[in-house]
């Protein structure tokens, strides 16, 4: 099946009625992390990065594609190692320690001065990690759906999906299945999503890109030991929690704001935990409003 990967960005401004004056200044750039290892982004825009994104497990950098087209604005999106086309982690793509590092070297070359980055599910705490590594990489922070209190009975639906077949026949067994999971989600945007995320191999059959969680070695990792680390944290924070599903419950939500009172906490009605796949324009407008607010 042909795939063209910058050539789908009119269907997503023409599913959420974006102006589409042509196509966007999107570039993929690869930022070495480590000896024979390298992450990879997209790149919008010529002007100096504004924002990062930082996609969710199983996700990549084109989940932020109607986001980044709403907002306009210079950016970087990140695939996180293991994930789209970036290499694997020292530690596997589940390891928030070696994300940060990684994180931390492609922020510094890529989007130093950014005002803030925006973190969804692994992505979030991946952030979390890069904001206590390198405070000053991370002016503000969002959280898209996760808190450190997320464990495997919350996830359970999103590690269902991840960790089912290794291999699909053809494309529409692929997309049959991802429809089933992703009741929140246009069909439209399914399918762009599975192009992006997964790759058709000689034979006919389809592979997701990502690395599945049951191949991570050892045990699921322990994420509620970052509590910690949001304590410590003094930038801006935001946490935007979908209302349709979430892996953050009311009890995750007031920790959060025990640890930091200061925090903005926004629901999404209609929005699952993958707020930018179900509500990208509600997301993009809460992005501006807490990240760019209007001056004067």
């Amino acid at each position: 099946m042909p795939y063209d990967e910058f050539g789908l960005f009119s269907e997503n401004a023409a599913e959420y009625g974006l102006p589409y004056p042509g196509p966007p200044d999107v570039r993929r750039v690869g930022v070495e992390v480590g000896p024979g290892r390298q992450v990879s982004s997209l790149v919008w825009g010529t002007s100096a990065p504004e924002l990062v994104l930082v996609h969710g497990g199983a996700q990549n950098a084109h989940t932020w594609d109607t986001v980044a087209l709403a907002l306009g604005r210079p950016l970087v999106a990140i695939d996180l190692p293991g994930h789209g086309h970036s290499d694997g982690g020292p530690d596997g793509s589940l390891s928030l320690e070696s994300n940060a590092e990684d994180l931390a070297k492609v922020v510094a070359e890529l989007a130093p001065e950014a005002v803030g980055v925006v973190g969804m599910s692994l992505g979030g705490l991946s952030s979390i990690a890069l904001a206590a590594r390198a405070p000053e990489l991370v002016r503000a922070l969002v959280l898209v759906d996760v808190t450190p209190g997320v464990n495997p009975e919350k996830s359970a639906p999103i590690t269902n999906f991840v960790d089912g077949p290794a291999s699909f026949a053809n494309f529409d067994e692929l997309l049959a299945r991802t429809i089933e999971h992703n009741p929140t989600r246009s069909e439209a945007s399914l399918r762009r999503g599975i192009l992006h995320n997964a790759v058709q191999r000689e034979d006919g059959s389809w592979v997701w890109r990502y690395a599945r969680f049951r191949t991570e070695s050892g045990r699921r990792p322990d994420f509620g030991n970052w509590w910690d680390a949001i304590s410590g944290l003094t930038m801006p924070m935001m946490l935007v929690r979908g209302l349709a599903w979430s892996v953050v419950d009311d009890a995750d939500v007031a920790e959060l704001l025990r640890r930091q009172p200061s925090c903005k906490v926004v629901g999404v009605e209609g929005a699952g935990h993958s707020i930018q796949g179900d509500r990208p324009l509600e997301l993009a407008s809460i992005l501006s409003a807490f990240l760019f607010p209007p001056t004067g």
